[in-house]
């Protein structure tokens, strides 16, 4: 029924829906939520339930945290949120290719900006709904900020939400803010990650990169980020590319889901070669099968991102995930 919805329209909707029916999320834990001692694992100081975790960009305004933990999720990213409150880029500006299980979207970051959301979240928080997975906030720049105003923005959006943390993750490869990419060069992203590290104050602060670097500077930015004091690196944000899609003319916007698997997952691979196990990777693009999650896995990362995925496998991808884990576990 929601794909019979144009798909931002069918976005807020499933989200809607998920707010008003949260309460009841509990009666139905036993099917979408799957626990079990060999799923958990430790990384970058935390502890996940499971290694299944919602990558940014569906809860874009922080709505739902215990939401995510109901309906199965071994952690949950929030955002991106900007200093700056923003609309975004004018619609339409989501896609659907379900031949291919691809989107590409050209959102532009809308959000509350970081102060409201802070107020959001500390709402949530105070009333119990907090779930107790661990929950990342995904953190970019506004549109309006210059890019040598960038670290300020990024220190504002973190200040306001660092109680609500328990990772941070550093949004510059996001192609649907002008020039966001740029930060990406070693000069500007070291500044950015030291200043973001030390006011962190221990809380693990990751780097999401694009799928579009080529070996030389993306093996610069992994050492921008690990000289940095860097927690981790997410592999990774949407691709500018439309390499697995029939031939023809497409809009602007990152292109994500099972076209961008192969090309993540090389990305995760050289980064994984790159780092020598320094540091723990998070992989994201083009998850919707165990035989996904166990690529990504072999390729070196210790979690994995799903939100294509969500999208088109729908509520019980994540316990179908852990459940297929558990049969390879034995």
């Amino acid at each position: 029924m929601l794909f019979q919805l144009e798909p931002e329209t069918a976005h807020h909707l499933a989200l809607g829906s998920l707010r008003v029916f949260e309460p009841l999320l509990p009666l139905v834990s036993l099917v979408l939520r799957v626990s079990d001692p060999r799923l958990e694992r430790t990384v970058f100081g935390l502890k996940f339930p499971n290694p299944i975790g919602l990558a940014a960009g569906l809860d874009k305004k922080g709505q739902l945290p215990l939401a995510w933990e109901r309906v199965g999720f071994g952690f949950a990213e929030l955002g991106t949120f900007t200093a700056r409150a923003q609309d975004g880029n004018p619609a339409p500006r989501v896609f659907r290719y379900p031949d291919q299980k691809a989107l590409i979207n050209k959102m532009g970051f809308p959000n509350p900006g970081s102060a409201e959301a802070a107020k959001n979240l500390k709402q949530l928080k105070e009333s119990g709904y907090w779930p107790s997975i661990p929950i990342g906030i995904n953190i970019g720049k506004s549109k309006v900020t210059s890019l040598e105003e960038a670290v300020e923005d990024y220190l504002e959006s973190m200040s306001y939400l660092k109680p609500y943390a328990d990772y941070f993750a550093v949004n510059v490869s996001s192609p649907n803010t002008p020039g966001l990419r740029k930060l990406q060069e070693a000069k500007p992203l070291k500044k950015l990650l030291i200043a973001l590290v030390k006011e962190a104050k221990g809380k693990p602060v990751l780097l999401k990169l694009a799928p579009d670097l080529e070996d030389k500077p993306l093996k610069e930015a992994a050492s921008t980020a690990l000289s940095a004091g860097c927690a981790g690196l997410i592999a990774t944000n949407t691709t500018l590319s439309r390499k697995g899609l029939p031939s023809g003319k497409y809009p602007e916007g990152g292109l994500s889901g099972q076209p961008l698997r192969k090309k993540a997952t090389e990305i995760l691979k050289s980064l994984s070669r790159f780092t020598k196990g320094k540091v723990p990777l998070v992989a994201v693009g083009g998850v919707f099968t165990s035989e996904d999650v166990l690529e990504k896995f072999e390729a070196g990362a210790s979690l994995v991102q799903v939100y294509t995925g969500y999208i088109y496998e729908g509520p019980f991808l994540p316990a179908r995930l852990c459940r297929s884990l558990l049969k390879v576990k034995k």
